[in-house]
């Protein structure tokens, strides 16, 4: 993608593009899967740690990334495919590798809906299921499913 390109994909969730943003944004796209904040410090040294988590607050605030609690301990950061809208309407399972320790997105596998009691609120949900990846079980000999 071209700068204008990303320029217009932050201003299309009411972001005003500026230079940290835009690599930060760049370094998400580039990622094969989601990114926690020393990973994306690690990458990008050129923003410290404060401005990393500024920038990837106001990114979810306005959907333009989800944090996804990985079922390890950490909160992994990733792009919205969905409309950007004023909710993220791009929730889907997530499978974290206890080999590896990847988080995978599951894009086709959207979450359940689940009915909550009344008077309940819900501001977020996140499905992780656990195991092992198709590559880590591969390696360890093991059959998928």
């Amino acid at each position: 993608m071209s700068e204008e390109d990303w320029t217009l994909m932050l201003r299309s969730h009411g972001i005003r593009p500026t230079a940290n943003r835009i690599i930060l944004l760049r370094a998400l796209s580039a990622a094969d899967s989601s990114l926690t904040l020393s990973e994306l410090e690690h990458r990008i040294q050129s923003i410290d740690k404060s401005g990393l988590s500024r920038a990837l607050s106001l990114f979810r605030k306005c959907h333009l990334v989800h944090d996804v609690e990985d079922g390890d301990g950490s909160v992994r950061y990733e792009l919205c495919t969905g409309s950007g809208g004023r909710e993220d309407d791009d929730q889907h399972v997530h499978f974290f590798c206890e080999r590896c320790h990847h988080t995978f997105c599951l894009y086709d596998n959207p979450i359940p809906s689940v009915v909550m009691p009344e008077g309940y609120v819900v501001t977020g949900i996140n499905y992780v299921v656990k195991g092992i990846c198709p590559s880590c079980a591969k390696k360890m000999g093991r059959r998928q499913g």
